[in-house]
């Protein structure tokens, strides 16, 4: 129960009262209550079963835009793996991808290569005997970093939607203090499947669950910034994968020209102890040094030209999923801490009555103790 110093100098009650956690507060008539946010640890059909209830309760509730971690995201829809968190990829579900892609490729270059043979300048590195050691591993693990790259680009663009929920009242005059935070979390809870599958909606939950139960405002700005810490390591550590694909592509390309001047070499030995006047026996030795520089510089070659699509690609996802993270950032501080309110009580008179409520806006940065 608060109070407030009227003019004439008497205490009054105010007129609303907080709702704790014993007693919440029940919801209005015209109101269906709000559905129990889902735990992440429950099976996939349960999750899909409560998703599917919360959006049509959001629809009821005049909502537009819901959002479903577990309906919408990419690698979930596919119901065989479950996705990976913000925007990691499922290791296990990009490599199946890419090894059927693989095995499409090749498919479709050994009908090429018989089909059309002027193609054959362009399919026969591919499938030339020399070569397979190492192209075919180069192509599996293109396909499977370009396979990653893709859902990944997908799940940035899916996160990027939560920047479009109004999380947080827009209008001037509202303010965050632990009253309304509680409000905002439920308001949160309706509009998602569960707030920790969306980077910008996991860092409002956190700081306002804190402010909730804790009411220190000084710890919202902390709790934001070690989140978006976390949101930077979370987003360097999904790039390893592709990393290491990267840098093993061009390697197997040069393993490829090690066994090619190699057998280039072994050829060219045998080509020297050949009879000098016997052409046709010189001819058929020089066929096996020829296609042994073919295979170290054609094996290279695709592996080069695959790492470097693969790291274009790395660069432009890196690019854009900092822009999601500054764009959280951005929101967090336009649309939580500025609005956050510091509840300062005055001194209490002889009856222990408390004195009057004012309001503070919170600093942005570190924010001191709050006043007795």
């Amino acid at each position: 129960m608060t109070w407030r110093r009227n003019r004439g100098g008497t205490h009054s009650e105010h007129s609303s009262r907080m709702p704790s956690e014993s007693q919440p507060s029940s919801p209005p008539m015209n109101e269906k209550p709000a559905l129990p946010p889902p735990d992440p640890g429950s099976d996939r059909s349960t999750l899909r079963r409560r998703s599917s209830l919360k959006r049509t309760s959001a629809r009821s509730s005049g909502h537009r835009l819901f959002l479903s971690w577990i309906e919408d995201d990419i690698e979930n829809r596919f119901g065989f793996f479950r996705g990976g968190r913000y925007t990691s990829v499922n290791k296990t579900f990009s490599f199946i991808l890419g090894l059927l892609l693989t095995g499409l490729f090749y498919g479709a270059v050994t009908y090429l290569k018989g089909a059309v043979p002027a193609l054959d300048r362009y399919t026969i590195p591919f499938v030339r005997e020399g070569n397979v050691w190492t192209v075919v591993p180069a192509m599996l693990f293109f396909f499977w970093g370009m396979t990653t790259l893709f859902i990944k680009q997908k799940k940035i663009d899916f996160q990027k939607r939560a920047l479009d929920l109004t999380a947080v009242p827009t209008q001037p005059e509202f303010v965050l203090n632990e009253t309304t935070a509680r409000a905002v979390l439920e308001r949160l809870h309706g509009m998602v499947d569960h707030p920790q599958h969306f980077i910008l909606l996991n860092r409002i939950e956190r700081s306002l669950a804190s402010l909730t139960n804790i009411g220190a405002v000084s710890d919202v700005s902390a709790i934001l910034k070690s989140q978006a810490e976390n949101d930077e390591n979370q987003m360097a550590s999904s790039y390893t994968l592709l990393n290491g694909l990267v840098w093993a592509t061009p390697v197997l390309g040069f393993i490829g020209t090690v066994l090619g001047l190699s057998a280039a070499i072994g050829e060219f030995t045998q080509t020297l102890a050949v009879d000098s006047t016997d052409l046709a026996a010189i001819k058929l030795s020089l066929t096996g040094v020829t296609s042994g520089l073919a295979t170290a510089f054609e094996t290279t070659l695709v592996a080069l030209v695959c790492a470097l699509i693969m790291q274009l690609y790395v660069n432009y996802l890196q690019q854009k999923e900092s822009g999601l993270l500054d764009d959280a950032s951005d929101y967090c501080h336009a649309h939580v801490i500025s609005k956050l309110r510091l509840l300062k009580r005055g001194p209490t008179n002889g009856a222990g009555a408390p004195g009057e409520v004012a309001s503070e806006p919170a600093d942005d940065s570190v924010a001191g103790p709050e006043p007795a």
